[in-house]
């Protein structure tokens, strides 16, 4: 995907992966879960709260996958649901995600869910 490669290195949770979750899983400020089907793990998705100036919270998806064979089921859209809950209890004014420039399927997930653009990075590479 255009920008992965820079998401890659900027966004992207640092390896190894199973120390960067268990650290997530002790913060008050975040939650992380799975998605499941008949006990397998097919997808996974993770919320940070962000302290605003102004002293309010922003909830920011850092991740959200699904296994490409087991989209189309609902575990996506369950887990998003589980994820605005948790926002919605802490208080949050909003939740923030993001999606690749020309990630379609990830932009209409959202948007099905409630999302709306609300800020469009643009980048020049040298």
């Amino acid at each position: 995907m255009r920008g992965g490669a820079l998401w890659e290195l900027r966004d992207a949770r640092p390896e190894p992966l199973d120390e960067a979750f268990r650290d997530l899983l002790a913060r008050p400020d975040a939650c992380l879960l799975v998605g499941t089907i008949d006990a397998a793990v097919i997808g996974y998705a993770a919320v940070e709260l962000e302290t605003l100036r102004d002293g309010s919270l922003l909830g920011v998806i850092t991740e959200l996958f699904v296994d490409p064979e087991a989209r189309g089921v609902g575990v996506g859209e369950a887990i998003a649901t589980q994820l605005v809950a948790f926002c919605t209890g802490e208080g949050c004014v909003g939740i923030d995600a993001g999606a690749l420039p020309g990630h379609r399927d990830t932009k209409n997930f959202f948007e099905r869910s409630g999302f709306t653009a609300r800020l469009l990075t643009m980048h020049k590479r040298l």
